[in-house]
């Protein structure tokens, strides 16, 4: 035994028995002191343990409850997203069947118009070239002369014949009601013919009416005298043919500033173009033409190629006019198409916002997560000064959901 243990003894030995009893006394009060402290610090754990759990439970179904809205959120966006799909793929299937059907027909058309194009150009070349091969006749026809003076022996029957033969050359190259005989004018004169010109352009005037005995005395002439004499006639007679044909044919705004006289012998239009130049020249200037009747044909013909372009224009117009309309069509269209893009931009804006407030859902789940883990201290508080502690789970989670609430 060390000296320690002997001095303890020793100081035990000489400590009264009453002391003795209250020292016993305060170390079994102090055990029991401690005893129920461990006791009751045991039922605020559990109490505490139960608060957590409730809490824990309640925000674990609230969770649950985000995440199936949000799923609920998640299936309806991508509806959305694929009905405005399909929307717009048939839209786009329905725009393009319109406008390859537009353009076939447009197409189509454009190539008829060519080809009838075609065909009326060749058909003219291949009147132009039987014109000149009526030219290079011109000799054979000037044989028929001596014939044709008989016949044009009377004043009437001459007049009635140059007027006939340039009434059927009219007849067998225009349509009917591109032309009109004997057609009164404003002035009271009725010319031989009137040709309607194209785009609404005044008349043509052709006169049929020649001097043919002052030419057939020139013929006739015994000598040079007399055919001097008969040539001055003649040159007076057709002067005064061409100024009438001037004042009574030619009138502003209602007939063409140029007029036809027309002879009835390639003949007398030769020797006309090559020994009375002043003649020709007057009724140039008059705005008198003088024409044969192969060059009345031509006339004739070139003023039908005039019409038939006419028409074509006519028609180059209508279809100018159908794709002026189908440009509008397709304007409309392509504003109608951007107001659909907009309302396209719109509902995208607002999946968007869905999407931003489900993301604010989301952190407002992790703030209240937060917020209940960081509140433990203050439950415990809550707990031991106000019962039951469900009421103070309840208040306090109501205050949390009014608070999201009113964030948003």
């Amino acid at each position: 035994m060390n000296p320690s243990s002997e001095s303890f003894l020793l100081a035990l030995s000489q400590t009264s028995p009453a002391m003795l009893a209250l020292t016993g006394g305060a170390i079994a009060a102090l055990i029991l002191l401690l005893v129920v402290l461990l006791v009751r610090s045991g039922q605020v754990r559990r109490e505490q343990a139960e608060v957590a759990s409730l809490r824990a439970a309640e925000t674990d179904a609230r969770m649950a409850e985000l995440l199936k809205i949000q799923a609920e959120m998640h299936g309806r966006m991508s509806t959305m997203a694929e009905v405005f799909g399909s929307r717009q793929s048939e839209l786009n299937q329905a725009i393009n069947q319109r406008l390859d059907g537009m353009s076939q027909r447009v197409s189509t058309t454009i190539s008829e118009q060519t080809k009838s194009t075609h065909e009326n150009l060749q058909r003219l070349q291949e009147r132009l070239a039987v014109i000149d091969a009526a030219q290079s006749n011109i000799q054979t026809l000037a044989k028929d002369v001596v014939g044709l003076q008989a016949i044009l022996s009377n004043k009437q029957t001459r007049g009635a014949f140059g007027q006939s033969r340039m009434e059927t050359i009219v007849a067998d190259g225009l349509p009917m009601g591109a032309y009109a005989f004997q057609q009164t004018l404003s002035n009271g004169s009725r010319p031989d013919c009137t040709i309607r010109m194209p785009n609404g352009a005044p008349p043509l005037v052709i006169d049929a009416k020649f001097p043919l005995e002052a030419w057939n005395a020139i013929r006739d002439a015994g000598g040079p005298d007399g055919a001097k004499v008969a040539s001055q006639q003649f040159r007076r007679d057709m002067e005064t043919h061409i100024r009438d044909i001037s004042e009574k044919y030619l009138i502003q705004g209602e007939t063409q500033d140029t007029a036809f006289m027309f002879v009835p012998s390639e003949s007398i239009f030769a020797e006309i173009h090559e020994n009375f130049e002043a003649i020709v020249q007057k009724a140039h200037r008059s705005r008198i033409v003088i024409v044969s009747p192969s060059l009345l044909m031509l006339s004739i013909q070139v003023i039908q190629a005039v019409l038939k372009d006419q028409r074509m224009r006519a028609q180059a117009h209508v279809i100018q006019g159908e794709v002026a309309s189908l440009m509008d069509d397709l304007g409309r269209l392509d504003e109608r198409v951007r107001k659909l893009q907009g309302h396209f931009a719109m509902a995208q804006k607002d999946v968007d916002m869905i999407i931003t407030s489900a993301d604010k859902l989301n952190k407002r789940g992790a703030k209240i997560e937060a917020l209940e883990f960081e509140g433990g201290d203050s439950g415990k508080a809550t707990a031991r000064d106000n019962d039951p502690a469900p009421k103070s789970v309840d208040s306090r989670s109501g205050l949390l959901k009014l608070r999201v609430v009113d964030d948003e």
